[in-house]
């Protein structure tokens, strides 16, 4: 185990790995997956294939009759949450409170632990799991097709783990175990809670991953093309070229991309860059990350979902019809063997 440090200001987070984790905490327990999609498939798979007890827990759809293809065992959801110990929820966040509520909160009974990889419904308090059962999370860091890849080759993918609600004193070996059978503790799970992991993947997405990156790409876009460059030249420097430059960021970091790229690249880039996170955009981010924390981005897109997406439907048409979308869907064409 890596206990944490501290570096300079920063306290380093706790990692544990394969020898601190006890698959034998999991003998004679069944784990119940809520939903067979793309990370519970995944999960489910590779906590069968080391040696867990794992049931499925679905609506009658494609998704049930692939489990089944795939050698599971399928129950009703309120049938998988009372045969179960542990009940995954990996349905989609909308969703799950009125599942939770319906389905599963019956079948919460002392001793049982009620599980997550994403924290949403916890912090904002959507669902409310009784005092008496455990509540944990493993959150692998990587889409479900790579935490099973990954788990193929011997390897695992890195993910988090948290405990809210400690029942039964045996919340986090129980976590440690599951992140073991997911094959994560191969490559190592960080410790963190529910709200630090809920606020920072919302913000993430936000500011950065989701939206912060496609709003930059529209907007570089936009000022090329209003100035008079071709759409398709402008499409290649701003869109596709960004994989190019993540790829290096992941790989070794943001000082080792800079040496990857031209001394001309890291100059212009460097200086002005900063131009564009100005700090009034630094203020911005402080302003949308305050709305995650006080629940009001929560607040919002659950009465979305239950208007039934209309804002982000008309959003999807939308961006659909965009110059960039069009050039795009064309040019990638390009890249596909005839």
């Amino acid at each position: 185990m890596l206990t944490q440090k501290i570096m300079g200001d920063l306290i380093m987070a706790q990692i544990y790995y394969d020898d601190d984790a006890d698959l034998s905490v999991l003998e004679g327990k069944t784990i119940a997956i809520i939903g067979y999609g793309n990370q519970g498939g995944a999960q489910a798979q590779n906590m069968r294939d080391s040696g867990v007890n794992v049931i499925i827990g679905s609506i009658e759809d494609e998704s049930a009759k692939k489990a089944r293809e795939d050698g599971f065992e399928v129950y009703p959801i309120s049938e998988a949450a009372s045969k179960a110990d542990v009940v995954h929820i990996l349905i989609p966040d909308e969703y799950q409170g009125g599942v939770y509520e319906k389905e599963i909160a019956p079948q919460m009974k002392v001793g049982k632990a009620l599980m997550f990889s994403h924290g949403f419904n916890i912090r904002f308090k959507r669902i409310k799991p009784p005092a008496d059962v455990d509540v944990i999370m493993v959150a692998p860091k990587g889409p479900g097709v790579l935490v099973r890849q990954t788990y193929l080759d011997g390897f695992g993918t890195p993910a988090l783990i948290a405990v809210e609600q400690d029942a039964s004193r045996k919340a986090k070996d129980i976590v440690l175990a599951i992140a073991k059978a997911l094959g994560s503790t191969k490559a190592g799970v960080i410790e963190t809670t529910f709200p630090e992991e809920t606020e920072t993947d919302l913000f993430g997405e936000q500011v950065d991953l989701c939206g912060g990156v496609t709003e930059l790409i529209k907007a570089s876009f936009d000022t090329l093309v209003e100035a008079g460059y071709q759409p398709e030249i402008a499409y290649f420097e701003v869109l596709h070229e960004l994989k190019l430059i993540t790829d290096l960021i992941q790989e070794g970091g943001l000082e080792y991309m800079w040496k990857c790229v031209s001394n001309t690249a890291e100059y212009g880039g460097r200086t002005r860059g900063k131009e564009i996170i100005t700090g009034e955009i630094r203020e911005t981010m402080k302003g949308i990350l305050k709305d995650i924390k006080s629940g009001k981005f929560a607040d919002e897109w659950v009465g979305e979902c239950e208007d039934g997406m209309p804002n982000l439907k008309r959003m999807r048409e939308d961006d659909a019809k965009l110059k960039i979308e069009v050039v795009g869907a064309k040019l990638r064409e390009m890249f596909v063997k005839k």
